[in-house]
């Protein structure tokens, strides 16, 4: 089966066609980084807007990469949440249409599984059950997953995520958008234990994370600096090993509470260095094994929401023809592919 994927839920307009027998076929990613750095950040209309103009030339893009026509496609995947509502709009209606138009199945997909099912794309995926971290700009989760569809919500931020975290502090720090891996490339430049920041809520039992408060810390800790590069670079350092210490601690709790060794990472934060290292470091002392994607499907993308799709549609689950967004769509709301609704 050929499925064609769309992911329109921020910034990223994302397309790939993957074929459940050779794997994935084209991978089409348009960032609108420089559209919205400007503003500092997201702004929804004008990414709505964006997504309008690039979505078919990049599925044109895609079918051309493949060598594929528009009636070699089996299948159409599309995000449908969690996300700007604006923006699921635009690929929903595309994806949608298309399928009816080319009579094809089609399957609404939510973005964090298209997130926690990346690593599947690997040459060496992971195997079900495992521990999965999904860390991003809007979620900081940990979930166990015993199969597709099967999803337990062990822990999440009960304010920042990780991600946004990140931003927030790179914005303190009068760092361009997008402030987080501008930072993480600072904090290569500091050095270790010059400032020391709290790890939020790893003083207590559960797993359940908070950054709002290291934020803060971040805040009061930039003021105190004279404001030199240096100074600036140990503040990135200081905070960036406090969000990793507290995502591996948390990791660490959650593995040893399902009794599992095999952990997943993925998510926009799931790129950033210092954090891969210190959870293939933690996965190698317990004799456990840790999947990352690759760095251009941490991001947001179409390949993992083809991949997604592609699973469900191959078990007969369908999505009508009604477009339906969900803005809000929590994980554990998930269940397993069911066949056709319709």
């Amino acid at each position: 089966m050929r499925v064609l994927g769309i992911e329109t839920s921020c910034d990223e307009t994302g397309i790939a066609i993957y074929d459940t027998e050779h794997g994935l076929l084209a991978h089409q990613l348009y960032s609108q980084v420089k559209l919205h750095a400007d503003y500092g950040g997201v702004v929804p209309e004008l990414a709505s807007r964006d997504h309008v103009r690039k979505t078919l030339p990049l599925i044109q893009a895609a079918l051309t990469q493949a060598n594929l026509q528009p009636q070699d496609i089996d299948g159409v995947a599309y995000t449908a949440g969690p996300g700007l509502v604006g923006a699921l709009l635009v690929g929903s209606c595309i994806g949608r249409s298309l399928a009816f138009g080319w009579n094809v199945p089609a399957i609404a997909v939510h973005h964090m599984e298209g997130h926690l099912l990346a690593p599947m794309l690997e040459e060496n995926p992971p195997e079900f059950p495992f521990v999965a971290l999904l860390v991003s700009g809007g979620h900081t989760q940990l979930v166990q997953v015993d199969g597709i569809g099967k999803y337990t919500l062990l822990g999440e931020s009960v304010d920042d995520a990780a991600g946004e975290a990140f931003d927030k502090t790179a914005k303190l720090m009068g760092l361009d958008y997008p402030g987080g891996p501008r930072l993480a490339k600072m904090a290569e430049q500091g050095l270790p234990n010059k400032y020391k920041f709290p790890r939020p809520m790893t003083d207590r039992p559960g797993l359940d994370f908070s950054f709002s408060g290291l934020k803060t810390f971040a805040a009061n800790t930039i003021a105190s600096t004279d404001g030199s590069p240096q100074q600036l670079a140990d503040v990135a350092r200081a905070f960036q090993d406090a969000v990793v210490d507290t995502l591996v601690i948390k990791c660490r709790r959650a593995l040893e509470q399902t009794g599992l060794k095999r952990l997943v990472i993925a998510g926009g934060v799931s790129a950033n260095k210092h954090l891969r290292e210190q959870l293939a470091d933690f996965a190698q002392r317990i004799g456990g094994q840790v999947f990352f994607p690759r760095p251009e499907f941490c991001t947001d993308n179409g390949a993992m929401i083809a991949f997604a799709g592609a699973q469900r549609l191959l078990a007969g689950e369908r999505t009508d023809i009604k477009v339906k967004t969900f803005p809000r769509w929590p994980l554990a709301e998930l269940s397993e592919p069911s066949g056709a609704s319709s």
